[in-house]
């Protein structure tokens, strides 16, 4: 049984990861850290998880009985997480963004190397049912060669005011503020559909342009897009947005995945809870599962540590590449602005 280890107890940890964890076989929750009690509090009263096995110290923690960290922190951390983890021999999965630089991505990788461990990026997309079933529709060739993919994921981060989850006073949320400190919804979100295009394509991307719109006034662009020409001549747009009913009273959000090929289409839409192939020969309006893989993610990880390889979790140089393009196309877009603005 493979103990794994939550660094940082934010909603991803506690929505996402520790269930997953719980729900998964050959795999066990082994120990959590936070460096702030209150949040270590609200775990254990969540899950019922033992007092004993909750850190405020990372050495004591790292020193648990635990075989892989899974890195859950907000990116800025990450570098440094991932140091200690190999400090203490322990492999380590890590959510994405990877890091907030590509220096910071090959860093981790690095370190993970020179220690001759493990370090796996959570890019969870590729492991939903509804990207296994679109990867399987690809490899049959149902929809002949793909030559252009729009990916599109329009929403609100939660909305520009929530209740703050410590204090419960309203006021601007800080989780999506957080994001666009950290670079914005490309740089966040957009990863994902980084390494769907790669993954479903098997080509790597040879040529990439940013363009953002701004609602709020950060320095990222709170409304992006990223276009990507791929070596086997193929085009991906992916539209992503923090903005997209950011301040209405009953917002609505936009998940859609379109890749249009040489003898038909897939499609899949998220809130008309549809997946729908319209072939050559036939349409296929095929069963409609969900766009999440955290299970799936973690389940195939227990066939990693077991194995000591997967062909399905993406690698350390798999994070690195979304990072690289998700920030410069961002930095693009913010020098297209700062150009446009000087010329006025």
């Amino acid at each position: 049984m493979h103990k794994v280890g939550i660094m940082g107890c934010g909603i991803v940890a506690t929505f996402r990861h520790i269930p997953a964890i719980l729900e998964t076989e050959g795999i066990e929750l082994g120990a959590i850290f936070d460096p702030v009690p209150a949040k270590l509090q609200k775990i254990q009263e969540k899950f019922g998880f033992p007092a004993e096995k909750c850190f405020t110290d990372v050495d004591e923690f790292m020193k648990s009985d635990i075989d892989i960290v899974s890195i859950t922190s907000p990116a800025s951390y990450h570098v440094e997480n991932c140091e200690c983890a190999a400090k203490y021999g322990k492999h380590v999965m890590c959510e994405k963004p990877l890091a907030l630089t590509e220096e910071e991505a090959r860093q981790m990788i690095n370190v993970m190397e020179e220690a001759g461990l493990n370090l796996y990026v959570g890019l969870v997309c590729r492991f939903a049912p509804v990207a296994q079933e679109i990867y399987r529709v690809l490899q049959e060739g149902t929809i002949g060669e793909i030559r252009s993919m729009r990916l599109i994921f329009n929403w609100n981060c939660h909305g520009k005011y929530r209740n703050d989850d410590d204090t419960g006073e309203y006021g601007i949320n800080r989780r999506r503020e957080g994001r666009m400190f950290e670079g914005g919804p490309m740089v966040d979100c957009g990863t994902h559909q980084i390494d769907l295009a790669r993954w479903w394509l098997g080509s790597e991307v040879v040529n990439y342009s940013g363009f953002g719109a701004w609602v709020d006034e950060y320095e990222a662009p709170d409304h992006t897009w990223l276009h990507m020409d791929h070596a086997n001549g193929a085009h991906t747009m992916i539209e992503i947005s923090f903005s997209y009913c950011h301040t209405v009273s009953e917002p609505r959000s936009e998940f859609i995945y379109e890749l249009i090929g040489t003898d038909g289409v897939i499609r899949y839409d998220r809130s008309e809870q549809s997946l729908i192939v319209h072939g050559k020969e036939q349409r296929l309006e095929l069963p409609q599962t969900n766009d999440l893989g955290f299970n799936g993610m973690y389940a195939e990880l227990v066939k990693a540590l077991d194995t000591g390889h997967s062909d399905l979790l993406a690698t350390g140089e798999d994070g690195l590449i979304a990072t690289r393009i998700s920030r410069e196309s961002t930095e693009e877009a913010i020098q297209k602005r700062d150009l446009m603005t000087s010329k006025i």
